[in-house]
């Protein structure tokens, strides 16, 4: 039997309550999206703005949350797809990002990814690393997530227009083509432009609730940016080109990883994409149980900046 197939039925055969806790866990993003949004300006922090410290361990659950979008991107948070779907939505339009975007641009990285996704690659034969070094960091440092936060104005496109941009930045180290043709497509773009519309309404209205504390939640947004964007490339860098398999098992305190719903376990997943969170573990033991580098150090060495092409 392929080592593979054994992992993925070692993950299998490990069905745990975890199972039904999956929609708990939904609920309970969507609970603290909303106390940061809502519940937070409104009710706690007219009696006292030392609640704004609440913000801190909100934008520390940022790895979590993102890690329950994740399990419905992939339509593991539940077997009931409208329902899952529905979550998703919910999910994302709490996160800053309409759910289709995300959803495309994630299954696009697990279909590119180094091949035409390899972030901190520069061909020496038409850049150098000093024109490179700008645009790779701004995107570790905040500009990933600012970038699927900005990309709500493509709501305003009509699908033609898209259309004509997926031909336009179409190339062989982008998915930006694909990506856009995903979203001209009618049905995509209805949904894309309810929760791009959804996003704009409920952040003005949470910036307005916050009023002059507004800063608090920009600063907090802000924070998730540089953890969704120094963590999104930790697992792909430095590894092996034109492999879309290869990631990074990355070693983390067995608590903290349970609060990242495993997310550590980054190469098991794009070896068994259709997991649950809750049974990478098996799978990750049934392949040997080896980590590759530890998570902090593996965010830290992306400081040294792009990398030349081969």
């Amino acid at each position: 039997m392929p080592k593979a197939s054994a992992a993925t039925r070692a993950a299998r055969g490990n069905r745990r309550p975890e199972r039904s806790v999956s929609l708990w866990l939904a609920a309970t993003a969507i609970a603290l999206g909303l106390l940061q949004l809502f519940a937070l300006p409104l009710i706690l922090l007219p009696r006292t703005v030392s609640w704004g410290w609440l913000l801190v361990p909100l934008v520390l659950s940022t790895t979590p949350f993102w890690s329950v979008v994740h399990e419905s991107i992939h339509g593991t948070l539940t077997a009931r797809r409208g329902l899952n779907d529905r979550c998703g939505r919910v999910l994302a339009v709490l996160y800053g990002s309409p759910f289709t975007l995300l959803k495309t641009g994630h299954l696009l990285h697990h279909r590119y990814s180094r091949t035409r996704e390899r972030t901190e690659i520069y061909d020496p034969a038409s850049s150098t690393w000093a024109r490179s070094a700008p645009g790779y960091y701004l995107r570790l440092l905040g500009g990933l997530y600012l970038l699927e936060v900005v990309a709500i104005l493509l709501a305003a496109f009509p699908a033609a227009a898209l259309r004509r941009l997926a031909r336009r930045l179409d190339s062989p180290d982008t998915v930006s083509g694909p990506l856009f043709e995903r979203l001209a497509q009618p049905k995509v773009l209805r949904q894309f432009r309810v929760d791009a519309a959804a996003i704009v309404v409920l952040h003005a209205a949470a910036l307005a609730a916050y009023g002059a504390h507004a800063w608090m939640l920009l600063a907090a947004i802000g924070g998730r940016a540089v953890i969704i964007s120094v963590s999104d490339n930790a697992y792909h860098y430095g590894t092996d080109l034109d492999a879309p398999l290869e990631a990074l098992n990355l070693r983390l305190p067995r608590v903290l990883e349970r609060f990242a719903l495993n997310f550590n376990l980054h190469g098991v997943h794009h070896r068994h994409p259709g997991l649950r969170w809750y049974e990478l573990r098996a799978a990750f033991l049934a392949e040997g149980g080896r980590y590759d580098l530890g998570w902090f150090g593996a965010a830290a060495r992306q400081l040294r900046g792009p990398i030349k092409l081969p």
